[in-house]
């Protein structure tokens, strides 16, 4: 088994943050600490894997912001909801936050922790001299750039434009006016982010230089970051968005450009082709996988990519992450089973999104040659299934994806170690609300992708974030806007629909017609990245980056009627009804931070 880096917390050298000063509250406890840090190689690694313990940990958002930076993406995006109130991102589909908002702070502060750090230790790495070479030294300043860069993309994609604080490291005791910052232009910031990536990119290696250093930052792990910062650059959120006109600094600076720009979509598109012919297949390649007799298997192939660990699909992960409360999620109540396979089912899939997932044919459900039945049951052994169950018939030949993402009443679950166990979450089901007290599906659907086939009380298993399926879906988007009918579109669209088991695109026997304009291509492209994205910390950011969360997270999101036994169990409701309007495209910018600083200025609606 491979080794890695281990994500250390080390209390003397963590860098504090401080109520008056927010994120400029800079470096250290205390000084002297941070000096005998720089002293010798060992302190100074615990030191950088300090400044790798910001990657975000998303597989830990049923309590997010504990250090982590794990989101709110999933719960609060419009494919899932997370039954517990105390959940954050409960307060976001229902407007409930503002500017002084716990989670607000924690995200702006946490990555900027994390940006300090990395300056520090860039600053300081020098200074040691004690078994260590200047190659090596080299390698972790650049992955400190990185990191630092990559902290940056993350903050960018949430507050929007932000302050660069460039090389400088403040000091603690600098006076308060040498602390007067204005945010950035979002250009400025892409056009930072990128050259840094590429700056660390070229001074990093391809791959680990042995297991022991599994996880550390490489060549392909920087510039994909550089990619979703283009793409993003290039999306209609930032992209000559009249809604931003009034984004303003005080002197007048416009920090989101208010003029279209199709070339970002060109300079994104460019950037993902040299990505892909550089490290595709060599360095990283779409997962494939074969069932027990040798044959191409869709199902485990779609599912496996989350369970087999190291796989060659994988580009960034966070290795140290929280699995073990993932699955704790995503495994149903399961009343009177062995506590192995008895979990709460509190995260749940949407019947939006349920209905997001294609027929086995490919075809949408709402396309009237799918197949797609609304009524009755039938006896089925789904994907993957070891038996037969009798099965409502909107969930009957639909595609693999839909079976490796989602959980249903009377489906069997993964662990067999007890017996086939069927789930069922109709009301006074072993998985129902009334069974389940505080832990159980809000909508009659638990999400599974992600699921291992064991224990759930699993330790050891990487958080994906950012693989090959989604650097295909990102090249394609950006080539449909920059380049509408080259070929690449289809060639690596059909990639991902071919691993998933349905029919590719194209005048082929047996292939869909090819969308036939760039707006039924667009439309094809977003389908596709629901589907094999869902529940990845995608979507939420997609909706936003292209302007239609105020149609998509607004308004009334759908479920079972879960207070019901069957037949009522399976009639659709609304179980929420969510709040989006244009202020929510962004984070405000913590409210301590826009006080204490006559220089920022806050987010529009804020």
């Amino acid at each position: 088994m491979k080794k890695y880096i281990l994500i250390a917390f080390s209390a003397c050298l963590t860098l504090a943050t401080s109520c008056k000063k927010g994120f400029l509250d800079q470096v250290p406890n205390d000084r002297l600490t941070l000096e005998e840090t720089f002293t010798n190689r060992a302190t100074a690694e615990k030191f950088l894997n300090n400044v790798y313990s910001w990657i975000p940990d998303e597989f830990g958002q049923r309590n997010p912001n504990t250090g982590r930076n794990a989101g709110i993406w999933t719960g609060a995006a419009d494919e899932a909801e997370f039954v517990w109130g105390f959940n954050q991102a409960n307060n976001v589909n229902i407007g409930s936050w503002d500017a002084n908002s716990g989670f607000v702070n924690d995200y702006w502060n946490n990555y900027y922790k994390g940006i300090r750090s990395a300056s520090f230790f860039i600053a300081n790495i020098d200074k040691v001299t004690q078994d260590i070479t200047p190659q090596l030294i080299n390698q972790y300043k650049n992955e400190a750039r990185a990191l630092r860069a990559m902290y940056y993309f993350y903050l960018l994609r949430t507050y929007g434009p932000v302050v660069l604080l460039g090389e400088q490291v403040i000091a603690p005791d600098a006076p308060s006016e040498s602390i007067r910052l204005a945010r950035s232009s979002f250009d400025e910031c892409i056009n930072y982010i990128a050259s840094e990536l590429q700056i660390a990119a070229d001074n990093l290696p391809v791959n680990p230089i042995n297991d022991n250093n599994y996880g550390r930052i490489t060549k392909g792990m920087a510039l994909s970051y550089r990619l979703q910062a283009y793409l993003l650059a290039a999306s209609p959120l930032y992209n000559g968005n009249p809604d931003m006109a009034n984004l303003k600094n005080k002197d007048g600076k416009q920090l989101i450009s208010q003029s279209y720009d199709a070339g970002k979509w060109k300079r994104a598109s460019d950037a993902y082709k040299a990505y892909i012919t550089q490290f595709v297949p060599g360095t990283y390649s779409l997962f494939r996988k074969n069932d027990a007799s040798g044959n191409f298997s869709p199902y485990l192939s779609c599912r496996d990519v989350f369970i087999d660990r190291f796989n060659s699909e994988i580009i960034m992960s966070r290795i140290d992450a929280s699995i073990e409360a993932r699955q704790y999620e995503l495994t149903p109540y399961h009343n009177g089973k062995n506590s192995e396979v008895r979990g709460s089912g509190g995260l749940a899939a949407t019947q939006n999104q349920v209905d997001a997932f294609f027929m086995a044919n490919g075809k949408s459900i709402d396309d009237p040659g799918s197949g797609y039945i609304t009524s009755g049951t039938t006896s089925y052994k789904a994907p993957g299934s070891p038996i037969a169950t009798d099965t409502y018939n909107q969930w009957v030949n639909r595609e693999p994806r839909f079976y490796v993402n989602i959980t249903y009443h009377n489906s069997v679950w993964l662990n067999t170690t007890y017996g086939n166990i069927i789930t069922e979450m109709n009301n006074n089901g072993n998985s129902g609300k009334a069974t389940g007290g505080n832990d159980y599906s809000v909508t009659g659907y638990i999400v599974r992708k992600a699921m291992g086939l064991g224990n759930w009380r699993e330790s050891n298993r990487p958080c994906i974030l950012y693989r090959v399926g989604n650097l295909f879906l990102d090249y394609v988007e950006a080539l449909n806007e920059s380049t509408p009918g080259d070929p690449d579109i289809l060639i690596y669209l059909n990639q991902i629909r071919e691993r998933a088991g349905i029919p590719t695109y194209g005048p082929g026997a047996g292939q869909i017609p090819a969308p036939a304009s760039q707006d039924l291509m667009r439309d094809a492209i977003r389908k596709e990245r629901r589907v094999e994205l869902a529940f990845e910390n995608v979507r939420y950011f997609d909706t936003r980056r292209w302007k239609i969360a105020e149609e998509k997270d607004n308004g009334p999101i759908y479920g079972l009627n879960i207070s019901k036994n069957l037949p009522e169990f399976l009639t659709v409701v609304p179980f929420e009804t969510r709040v989006f309007t244009k202020r929510h495209y962004l984070f405000p910018i913590p409210a301590k931070d826009v006080n204490s600083d006559d220089l920022m200025v806050q987010n529009p609606g804020w």
